[in-house]
């Protein structure tokens, strides 16, 4: 079986009604990302912060998966597919997908702003100033923000590495290190983007362009990738 490995950004959760900060000039649902999403924005207003999380939260809660989600779920069925996800939602896993790597986060986790090992599922409720971790220290979302480190890109180049087919759907390539993924694909294996705009590639390769929204876009992918390595 092929590993067919994805990497997804906003724009996959687009259509399920999860807005993109990239596309309002910097805003993420009217507050400037930097006041929300950042340590300078948690250490100057940690109850915004909560509140802009809790919100979040909530929203996720009445969001679905769309058409892309369960289109890369439904190749599992003839591949194995490995997603990993610049979003912070929890829509693949709502779809069935099964092998899920979160490279900012997860808005359904909280954890310890001392100890980042400490980590809690609390589904889609709210953090509290006051709400701590079992050693006493005030709980933050599990999201990593602008300036901080990205604790899982080192497994995600490793799952890149070994992948046969690579699909990026619904990001822009800017926000390093995620963008910096595809110089871990192997050369001979072949890269499918899908989005609706233009995306610039940050190293030089073949990619093969899908320019369509994720629902339409992993649809057409689907077909392309059942012609090509599953009919005889």
């Amino acid at each position: 079986m092929k590993k067919l490995v994805v990497l997804t950004g906003s724009g996959i959760s687009a259509e399920s009604g999860l807005k993109t900060f990239r596309e309002t000039g910097g805003l993420w649902e009217n507050y400037d990302v930097h006041e929300v999403a950042s340590p300078e924005g948690w250490a100057k207003n940690r109850e915004l912060v909560l509140q802009f999380y809790n919100e979040r939260r909530a929203q996720l809660k009445d969001a679905l998966p769309n058409a892309a989600h369960t289109g890369l779920k439904k190749l599992e069925e003839v591949f194995d597919v490995t997603i990993i996800t610049q979003n912070v939602d929890n829509l693949h896993e709502r779809a069935g997908s099964r092998n899920v790597l979160h490279l900012h986060g997860l808005l359904t986790r909280a954890r310890s702003t001392q100890f980042p090992d400490l980590v809690y599922d609390i589904g889609y409720g709210e953090i509290k100033l006051g709400d701590t971790c079992e050693k006493g220290y005030q709980l933050r979302p599990d999201i990593v923000w602008f300036g901080e480190a990205v604790p899982a890109i080192e497994e995600a180049a490793s799952l890149v590495a070994t992948a046969d087919i690579f699909a990026v759907i619904g990001t822009s390539l800017v926000v390093y290190p995620a963008a910096g993924l595809l110089n871990y694909v192997p050369g001979s294996v072949p890269v499918f983007l899908i989005d609706p705009n233009d995306v610039a590639i940050p190293i030089y390769r073949p990619v093969r362009f899908i320019k369509e929204k994720a629902g339409k876009g992993v649809a057409l992918l689907q077909e392309i990738l059942r012609k090509e390595y599953l009919e005889e």
